[in-house]
């Protein structure tokens, strides 16, 4: 079963209640990249009226680790991930709707047929880029994946 947009968001809905709730939403998802979008409301805004850190965090994992889910799925290997570390640098208020990109599909690839090889987990950083309406960088986050192929 090919992973879409409308199922990652019924997953998210299901398994990641409080970003569902946010606004958190997939809207690509291919080989290469994902882009998930957010947007501020009353329900995940802070006291400045901005957007609240957290939440933007949530889209920003969510577009990384839906590449991960994806590529560990058409694996057909029981692989474990897990978010090791992450940083994020925050250059503008996020209002309105935010969009987030992560085009790492290809370290996803390389780090998933490294562990597969070799039996030994693999870490590797992906980026999320955050913009909003007009296209200008609201936020940055890192995020350190650690993956290894289960016995």
């Amino acid at each position: 079963m090919k992973m879409t947009p409308s199922k990652l968001n019924t997953f998210t809905m299901f398994k990641l209640p409080s970003a569902f709730l946010c606004g958190v939403r997939t809207k690509v998802l291919n080989e290469a990249q994902c882009i998930t979008t957010v947007k501020h409301k009353w329900i995940n805004q802070n006291p400045f009226k901005s957007m609240f850190w957290a939440v933007q965090g949530m889209a920003a994992e969510f577009s990384t680790g839906a590449i991960m889910i994806t590529k560990i799925k058409n694996s057909g290997k029981k692989v474990s991930m897990l978010v090791t570390s992450n940083n994020a640098t925050f250059t503008k208020k996020a209002t309105g709707k935010i969009t987030f990109v992560c085009n790492d599909g290809a370290k996803v690839d390389a780090a998933l047929a490294e562990a597969i090889k070799t039996g030994e987990g693999q870490a590797f950083w992906m980026q999320s880029i955050g913009t909003n309406k007009d296209g200008v960088v609201v936020s940055t986050f890192n995020f350190e994946w650690s993956i290894k192929v289960k016995n």
